[in-house]
């Protein structure tokens, strides 16, 4: 290469993005459930367990908060508490997309530049871990980001249904660079492994490029639909948190959460 032709030191950096200013915060939920049919409208102290988690959301205090809703009757109970519910398509083969659907429908003019994803059976979430997972996103490299809990049971280290986040994290570190998520037991070697929770935070782009993205071929594999964003070089970035939350499952999950919010929201 000849001296005209080498441009290091003088070529343009390559752009960066600007922390996001304006988050929305976007609950999706459908009634289909096998395990809990309606959970979304099962009552928690006293309140739908939507309306339990737009609460959590709101407390977050992030941005303004929408629920995602695929039926009627989801939208009409967060209505009447007082929240904002955006009916989609029933059949949207993941939150993400969903989420995707009801904020165009909402911001079609793009004024909301990161959307953060809480998923609709978390009513007992604080509202900490939810800024968590909108944190990393202050970072210009992070189109995505997550949350992880370092694992303490010993039976979850093998556990398939625990899905393992592989980070590059430094000792002491509370967020690092997700480098691959998977069912098996992994990283290899000494040093704690990190239960990965479903809960995202993506920039407004990243969003619409991810839910534009065919499926990849480890995401099949694995069945973890994040491995798709890493397949196609998207950057996800994992902040650590002290606890898993409550997911709402099974009538079991649901009398702990009711007996968890009795503590906190006056019957």
């Amino acid at each position: 290469m000849n001296a005209s032709a080498d441009t290091r030191g003088t070529a343009n950096p390559p752009p960066s993005n600007p922390p996001p200013s304006n988050p929305i915060v976007v609950i999706p939920a459908r009634m289909a459930s096998t395990r809990l049919p309606g959970k979304p409208l099962a009552d928690i102290g006293g309140a739908p367990m939507i309306v339990q988690v737009w609460r959590r959301a709101m407390e977050a205090e992030i941005g303004p908060v929408v629920v995602a809703c695929a039926e009627p009757e989801i939208a009409a109970a967060v209505e009447t508490a007082g929240g904002t519910a955006v009916l989609t398509r029933p059949d949207h083969p993941s939150g993400s997309d969903r989420i995707f659907e009801a904020v165009s429908l909402l911001d079609p003019e793009g004024k909301y530049d990161a959307v953060v994803n809480v998923q609709g059976d978390l009513p007992t979430i604080e509202p900490a871990v939810v800024r968590a997972a909108f944190a990393p996103l202050s970072d210009p490299q992070v189109d995505i980001a997550t949350l992880v809990v370092e694992i303490t049971r010993e039976e979850e280290r093998t556990d398939p249904n625990v899905v393992k986040a592989i980070l590059e994290l430094p000792p002491g570190a509370r967020r690092g660079r997700a480098l691959y998520f998977s069912r098996a037991t992994a990283p290899w070697g000494d040093g704690p492994l990190f239960h990965h929770i479903g809960l995202y935070a993506y920039r407004r782009a990243a969003l619409e490029r991810y839910v534009r993205l065919p499926p990849s071929a480890l995401e099949q594999r694995e069945r973890l639909e994040q491995l798709r964003a890493l397949a196609f070089g998207m950057r996800i970035d994992a902040a650590v948190v002290d606890a898993v939350p409550l997911g709402v499952d099974t009538p079991a999950d649901l009398e702990r959460a009711r007996a968890i919010l009795a503590k906190r929201t006056p019957l």
